[in-house]
């Protein structure tokens, strides 16, 4: 508004300035105008006196001059300078000449220029425009007018602009201010809204940001209104992110029980089978029982190695999915997914000969960009999950094909079928349909999971359709990969 104000202002007060020079100017040109033209009426006057006659009072006496206030001065080389004005018109003005005193003749004299017009200033008369002529008798004459009426009409138009000036600011001011707080009013939207924002807890826990900036004040059409679109912008991508987090933390934290919980059973019995076998040992030598400790020394071994390679296997599979995570553990190469499929196949029918064992796969090798480790314990775990959560007598058929682009690797089993509780997060780290974890397959819960690391790894996608009777577990692999990672 200052800024507005000032520039208004200042264009105001040079207008004014302009409009009272070129008035001014006008003015006194009509002034001279006017000047001439007595001017030249008096000169004649003045020679039609004798020069021993030829004072101020005489040429005027019995004239009649029009116009209060003129001022007539001459210098004759016979009767002297001399001068009067005129106090008012009419047709004789005999009785209304003021005779001017010799220190205004002097200022008359001392403010003639060098042109046939000059402003003079004369005490207790003001300030007058004359013009200087001379008469063919020599005598030089000075004719003035007040400038009275010219100051006056200035300074009625300089106060005149003066008071528009300042009604025109003050209403530029309330129209502005008006103007402004309506234009800014999405602001003050967005401010508040930011600062109800800035004051939740955004730090811990879970975190739903529901405030935002009224659809009325983020109209996109205008740039306050752009602010405000930004800003619910930015808020729903900050309630997503924290929503993730949240999520994640969650996971995290049953990442971690889970983790504890599995690592703690192989410890407890390592640490209960090795005391047993200290104490087995510290009683062998005393008597006949030594064969028996020495059995039962072995056994606690046994159970200790077991359980070792147990949470070996589970750690393994825990850096397994760390370094997938990161885009490593992968060797690019030609895989040939038919020959992965018989394989696999092969395996799992010699650990589960209980089951009816299926293999579908065309004629010609099914082969893709990947690597074949890793799509070989694809195959192993997805194989492995259908035998361990369905029982004997369960027909499982593994196949394998081409649809379009991809390669398709299907695992379909006639058991009972997922629970629908668990298949929100089937694909889960520890996701586990026994969540009293006291199965005794000796299964970390992460099978599924390194195969969704994998899977996405390669750039493909697993899904999982399930109902009693009809299971099925699809993976789907470009065969040709947009890009290859590079392998460490």
């Amino acid at each position: 508004m200052t800024a507005v104000i000032g520039f208004v202002s200042l264009i105001l007060v040079i207008v004014a300035i302009i409009t009272s020079a070129t008035l001014g100017r006008t003015l006194e040109d009509q002034l001279d105008d006017e000047l001439t033209s007595y001017a030249h009426q008096i000169t004649r006057w003045v020679e039609i006196e004798p020069p021993s006659q030829a004072t101020a009072g005489n040429v005027l006496a019995g004239k009649t001059v029009p116009v209060p206030g003129l001022l007539f001065a001459v210098w004759s080389p016979v009767t002297g300078a001399s001068g009067v004005t005129v106090n008012s018109s009419g047709n004789e003005i005999n009785g209304t000449l003021k005779e001017l005193t010799t220190a205004q003749l002097g200022e008359i004299n001392a403010g003639l220029g060098g042109g046939p017009f000059s402003t003079v200033s004369l005490t207790d008369l003001g300030s007058y425009r004359v013009a200087v002529t001379t008469a063919n008798t020599g005598v030089v004459v000075v004719t003035g007018l007040p400038r009275d009426d010219i100051q006056n009409q200035l300074t009625q138009l300089l106060t005149v602009i003066a008071l528009a000036t300042i009604g025109g600011l003050i209403l530029l001011a309330l129209t502005t201010a008006i103007t402004i707080r309506v234009s800014l009013r999405p602001l003050r939207a967005v401010a508040s809204t930011a600062t109800r924002v800035a004051n939740q807890q955004l730090d811990r826990g879970e975190v739903i940001i529901t405030e935002r900036v009224p659809a009325s004040e983020a109209d996109p059409r205008t740039e306050t209104g752009l602010v405000g679109a930004a800003l619910n912008k930015l808020l729903d991508h900050v309630n997503t992110s924290l929503a993730a987090r949240q999520k994640n933390e969650e996971q995290m934290r049953r990442f971690v029980a889970d983790a504890s919980h599995e690592l703690r059973t192989p410890l407890a019995s390592i640490r209960g089978y090795s005391e047993l076998s200290l104490r087995a040992l510290r009683q062998a030598p005393a008597g006949a029982d030594g064969p028996d400790a020495i059995e039962s020394t072995t056994s606690s071994l046994e159970r200790i190695q077991a359980q070792s390679l147990r949470m070996t296997r589970l750690v393994e599979d825990l850096l397994l999915l760390a370094r997938l995570d990161e885009g490593r553990e992968l060797v690019y190469g030609t895989v040939d997914l038919t020959q992965l499929a018989l394989e696999g196949l092969s395996d799992a029918r010699a650990t589960a000969a209980d089951h009816h064992w299926v293999i579908d796969v065309p004629d010609e090798p099914v082969t893709i960009v990947g690597d074949a480790g890793r799509m070989h314990q694809v195959v192993a775990n997805l194989l492995a999950n259908a035998r361990t959560h369905t029982p004997a007598g369960t027909t499982i058929t593994l196949r394998v094909g081409r649809e379009g682009g991809d390669a398709v690797l299907s695992v379909h089993d006639d058991g009972p079928g997922i629970d629908p509780a668990l298949r929100e997060e089937l694909f889960a780290r520890f996701a586990r349909g026994d969540t009293s974890r006291a199965r005794q397959t000796g299964g970390t819960g992460l099978g599924l999971a390194i195969v969704k690391a994998i899977v996405d790894g390669h750039g493909g996608s697993i899904t999982a359709a399930s109902t009693p009777g009809d299971t099925t577990f699809t993976v789907r692999l470009p065969i040709t990969p947009a890009a290859t990672p590079e392998s460490d």
